[in-house]
């Protein structure tokens, strides 16, 4: 059975890639609404695990409706949430029997909900699998240090093709580092550099 991934290049994704490899043909899905060319670090990690690659094209108009929505809020879930449920949509739409992505038990966003979930299959004919949702980022970091090798550090210094760079990058086009400090609180991400054999 053939399933894409969506895949931003960071810990969770991978491993979740990893642990999916046993049970499908694994197509890491990266997403990108053009803002920013950083798909091509996923697509460097993906080359590094031996899976397949898919980059897609989403609508713009949907991160600048996020991005519009985030400043709204004053902060980012709202805004991210949006944007995972359409790339699912998009990547369920595909030619795949199942999608997946690298949420954890614990993450406050992105999220799917059991309804969510549910929809998604029914209305696309696939599996929605989110193999890391039993684990907290504790046994999830654990995970990684044994399989991983990864680099981390502040969002501005890493590298990732996921949604909230090009998010932060809409944001920073039109008020600069002032406007991204606005939404999003620091915190650190990860990109895998490979996988230890």
């Amino acid at each position: 059975m053939n399933l894409g991934l969506l895949y931003s290049g960071g810990k969770d994704s991978t491993l979740a890639a990893l642990l999916l490899d046993r049970f499908y043909d694994v197509t890491l899905v990266t997403v990108t609404f053009g803002v920013t060319d950083d798909w091509r670090h996923a697509r460097e990690t993906a080359d590094t695990t031996a899976f397949g690659f898919e980059r897609i094209d989403l609508d713009r108009r949907v991160a600048e409706e996020a991005v519009e929505r985030m400043r709204e809020d004053g902060y980012p879930r709202n805004g991210i949430q949006a944007v995972h449920e359409h790339a699912l949509e998009t990547v369920a739409g595909m030619d795949f029997d199942a999608i997946a992505d690298g949420t954890r038990r614990d993450d406050r966003v992105p999220s799917v909900s059991r309804a969510q979930a549910q929809s998604l299959e029914d209305r696309h004919g696939v599996d929605y699998i989110a193999p890391l949702s039993g684990f907290g980022r504790g046994a999830v970091d654990r995970l990684v240090d044994a399989t991983l090798d990864v680099t981390s550090g502040p969002s501005e210094e890493i590298t990732r093709a996921d949604y909230e760079a090009e998010l932060r990058a809409l944001l920073a086009a039109d008020g600069g580092s002032e406007a991204v400090a606005a939404v999003f609180p620091a915190h650190e991400q990860t990109h895998v550099r490979g996988v230890r054999r």
